[in-house]
C-alpha cells in the first residue's frame, strides 16, 4: 500500500530545492519571466518561510511553503507536484498540512497567488474553500496573476 506523508524540511533540503527547479522550469514554460514570483533562497527573511515536503513511498512527491504577511495573514507560495506523481492526492494533502500549520501558528487568513495557465490549481483552491481576492502585495501589477484568499476558523 502506497504511503503518503508531509512534513516540514529545512530550505537547504535537496529534495525541496529539486522540486522546486522543477516547478520553475514549469512555470517559465507557462509565463514571461517577470511574472514568475518564487521564493529567494538566499534572502535574510528565508527563515521566516515555512517549508514543507510530501513524501509518496518514501520518495519526494510535492513541495509547499507559507510566509507571514502580518501578523493575521500567511500566503502560500511554492506548492508543486511532481508531474510522475500527480492524481494521488497529493497536493490536496500539502494544502491541508499547510492550512493546519498555519493555523496552528496563530493566522487566521491565507492568501496565495496563481495564475490562469493552471485550471487544476484554481480548481483544487476552490475546492478548498478560496475566494478571488483583487492582486496583493507583489502581484497587483501583474497581469496574470490570480489572487485569492481563504478565512480559517
Amino acid at each position: 500500500m502506497e504511503m503518503l506523508t508531509v512534513q516540514v524540511v529545512e530550505p537547504n533540503n535537496e529534495h525541496l530545492l529539486a522540486l522546486i527547479a522543477k516547478l520553475d522550469d514549469y512555470l517559465y514554460s507557462l509565463y514571461p519571466a517577470d511574472e514568475v514570483f518564487g521564493v529567494d533562497l538566499e534572502e535574510a527573511d528565508v527563515d521566516e518561510v515555512v517549508f514543507v515536503l510530501a513524501y509518496w513511498d518514501g520518495a519526494a512527491a510535492g513541495c509547499g511553503a507559507y510566509r507571514p504577511l502580518d501578523a493575521q495573514a500567511a500566503e502560500l507560495k511554492r506548492i508543486f507536484v511532481d508531474p510522475s506523481c500527480r492524481n494521488k492526492g497529493i497536493a490536496s494533502s500539502i494544502l491541508s498540512f499547510l492550512e493546519k500549520e498555519t493555523a496552528r501558528a496563530g493566522f487566521t487568513s491565507l492568501l496565495l497567488e496563481t495564475g490562469p495557465m493552471q485550471p487544476e490549481s484554481i480548481a483544487l483552491y476552490k475546492k478548498f474553500g478560496f475566494l478571488d481576492i483583487e492582486p496583493f502585495g507583489e502581484y497587483v501589477n501583474c497581469p496574470s496573476s490570480i489572487c485569492m484568499e481563504k478565512r480559517l476558523l
